[in-house]
């Protein structure tokens, strides 16, 4: 059973990638998937002047990191105007659950597409016609 199958049954009203979480219930499951953001999108390490860690995008390498990059800045407008009170924690809440909302998001712009399963079937179905 998918967590998305789940969430659809028990009425959570949230985007199916909201459901697909990688394994972050341990602190060895977030750090080995802080170790792949590394490796994939450019998430770097640095000690603050007061030695608490700090975690970043590092563009200069990872130039595909851009959607990534421009999609914390939304993350960070959203944290930023809840921590300012201009939102409630609810609107907060539902923004996240509901990301990305297309013409909703001040840096990042997305386009619809259709599902996984779709396009899976479609590009099956064009072989066959070969």
């Amino acid at each position: 059973m998918t967590q998305n199958y789940v969430g659809s049954q028990i009425g959570f009203d949230v985007v199916p990638d909201a459901l697909k979480v990688p394994d972050i219930d341990s602190n060895i499951g977030l750090m080995h998937t802080l170790f792949t953001l590394e490796d994939r999108y450019g998430l770097k390490i640095e000690a603050s002047e007061d030695g608490q860690p700090i975690i970043y995008l590092d563009l200069r390498n990872h130039p595909d990191s851009n959607q990534l990059y421009d999609m914390l800045l939304d993350w960070m407008d959203k944290a930023v105007a809840l921590e300012a009170k201009q939102i409630s924690q609810d609107e907060y809440d539902q923004w996240r659950y509901h990301y990305p909302t297309p013409g909703e998001t001040t840096h990042t712009n997305f386009a619809k597409v259709i599902p996984q399963e779709l396009s899976d079937y479609l590009l099956s179905e064009d072989k066959k016609n070969k």
